[in-house]
């Protein structure tokens, strides 16, 4: 399967997340790693440490741009200095694509600082899809939304999360940041096959694909990125890179994180599927 035009760069294979306890091992090892994602908000700042870490990074590693505060799926639209900022950090870093989240989690200018799940309405879609036109049309960078992790359900849902996903970015002509855990938490949590699920994503929309670890309890999963990735989640990822092809890939570990050699070398396990992702393609 050759890549389509949101997952066209190929030469983004296996990302890590930089994170605060890696900087000195980064900066002065200088691992082998095909690319970084940066969480945006962490690094729209005017100066400081951040951004000299930042720079730093910048002379060795690609660097692509991830969000958590657009809240895409919130009534009111983007906040114009919130956009400025984050587009001065798009031209600093160059970033391919840059991805957040579908879900909403703003009322009236007060921020829950949480990634919260969206009525499944075409209304809803239709909202949130114009608001996606309107930050790339701002931004000047092509779009990923990612499909959230949820622990409750809208009744006045008119379809499903997959075909509320595949509705919106349809309508936006953006791209699908396909989190394969995320998948998997929401599947234990309300009771469907994930299979069917990603079965059902517009393969062809897939730009990027996030795989993580996750914490069980006894009535639900909670997707906390502090555990190595389970074999049902890479089962989940398998089928993902046979859909999609060769596609970028980030590992996230965001709490109790250990030794870069670690997180490393749970990330490099992608490379298997990868590799057999490529071969299909050349054959």
């Amino acid at each position: 399967m050759p890549a389509n035009r949101f997952n066209g760069y190929t030469d983004y294979g296996i990302g890590i997340g930089l994170r605060v306890p890696h900087y000195q091992h980064v900066l002065t090892r200088r691992p082998v790693v095909d690319w970084f994602e940066i969480i945006s908000e962490n690094f729209m700042v005017d100066g400081g440490r951040p951004l000299r870490i930042l720079d730093e990074i910048l002379k060795q590693y690609n660097v692509v741009q991830h969000g958590v505060s657009m809240y895409f799926g919130s009534a009111q639209r983007a906040d114009r200095e919130h956009l400025r900022r984050l587009k001065t950090l798009v031209q600093r870093t160059k970033t391919p694509w840059l991805s957040d989240h579908l879900c909403w989690g703003s009322v009236d200018g007060r921020y829950t600082h949480d990634l919260l799940p969206m009525p499944y309405t075409f209304e809803a879609a239709r909202i949130t899809a114009q608001k996606i036109r309107e930050v790339r049309d701002f931004l000047e960078v092509p779009i990923a939304v990612e499909n959230v992790s949820s622990y409750a359900e809208f009744h006045v849902s008119e379809m499903t999360e997959w075909e509320f996903l595949n509705e919106v970015v349809e309508r936006a002509d953006c791209g699908i940041l396909l989190d394969v855990n995320n998948i998997y938490v929401s599947s234990k949590n309300h009771s469907f096959d994930p299979f069917t699920y990603l079965n059902s994503v517009s393969a062809e929309r897939v730009a990027q694909i996030h795989i993580a670890g996750h914490s069980k309890y006894q009535k639900y999963i909670l997707d906390t990125h502090d555990h190595p990735v389970i074999d049902p989640v890479w089962k989940l990822y398998a089928r993902a890179i046979e859909r999609t092809g060769h596609t970028a890939t980030l590992l996230e570990w965001d709490d109790r994180i250990p030794a870069f050699s670690e997180v490393h070398d749970e990330a490099l396990k992608a490379n298997r599927f990868l590799a057999s992702a490529s071969l299909a393609e050349a054959v």
